[in-house]
């Protein structure tokens, strides 16, 4: 089984590698939790696993269901403690909260009571901004994201892919260094998706921001990202491949798809995955 990217990709992401400095580094890696079945053991959801992702870079990050996806985010996001291994942000170990990262969750993390402006501009206020400020910072976010007119509107009011969008703006008026993603448009239908990973694309394109994208969605994966790597299933979870991908931006994530390159790139990961997502179904039925 080939689980790495052509002699070609390989090559360029060498050079690139070696231009830039990681922006994010997961180094041996390993996370354990106590077993639910046997009180005195461990359950080992991460094995010795090391992910580099280079400033401006979007890397997105496949597995099968429940392989440990999320908990390799919440370590690079400073929200879970590995057990072993080494975690650095531009050079400097992530010790708590990564600072340096914005979070985007898979559902919703909008207060209810708060307007669509109020939440985009609450970790503005949070961290001190002068209100005036803030709420002007805030509608030119909202206008970026396309919701102006939308600023007085409660969550409960809007589209599942209106809140996307407030959700985003609310991440990016921090001006975070890195974006880190968990799965954030699966649960929208599939034309309001393809809408929100362009308008992602659009808004990354202007200023680079590295990226580190969590999906189960594999046509999701290629489209949007530089690089994708393969997790395994677990227990255990690793990397067990990573492949470039060498398609041109701007992209349109409806069309892309039709590409001859976008469809060997496909092939040629899905050849790496297939055994893991079967082994992750018959592990999910027990």
């Amino acid at each position: 089984m080939n689980s790495q990217p052509s002699a070609e990709g390989r090559a360029d992401f060498a050079r690139a590698g070696a231009a830039i400095e990681p922006a994010l580094l997961l180094e041996n890696v390993v996370c354990t939790f106590p077993s639910r079945e046997n009180p005195n053991g461990t359950y080992c959801a991460v094995s010795d696993t090391t992910i580099s992702i280079a400033e401006g870079e979007f890397v997105s990050i496949v597995g099968p269901t429940g392989c440990g996806k999320s908990t390799l985010l919440n370590v690079a996001s400073g929200l879970l403690d590995a057990t072993s291994g080494r975690v650095e942000c531009r050079g400097a170990p992530v010790a708590g909260i990564n600072r340096h990262a914005g979070y985007m969750f898979q559902s919703d993390a909008l207060m209810p009571w708060r307007t669509a402006l109020e939440n985009v501009v609450a970790g503005l206020e949070f961290a001190g901004v002068a209100k005036r400020e803030a709420e002007d910072r805030g509608r030119a976010w909202m206008a970026r994201v396309g919701l102006s007119g939308f600023e007085h509107s409660y969550p409960h009011h809007m589209s599942g892919g209106m809140r996307k969008r407030v959700a985003l703006a609310q991440m990016l008026i921090l001006d975070p260094a890195i974006i880190m993603m968990d799965e954030p448009f699966s649960a929208l239908d599939v034309q309001t998706r393809q809408l929100m990973e362009n308008e992602l694309l659009d808004l990354w394109s202007a200023d680079r921001k590295s990226v580190m994208f969590i999906t189960h969605d594999l046509e999701e994966a290629i489209a949007l990202s530089d690089r994708v790597i393969c997790l395994s299933a677990g227990p255990g979870t690793h990397p067990i491949g990573e492949f470039v991908v060498n398609l041109p931006r701007p992209r349109n994530v409806a069309e892309i798809s039709h590409s001859p390159e976008f469809q060997r790139i496909q092939r040629e990961i899905w050849e790496v995955l297939r055994q893991e997502v079967l082994k992750g179904y018959a592990q999910n039925k027990k």
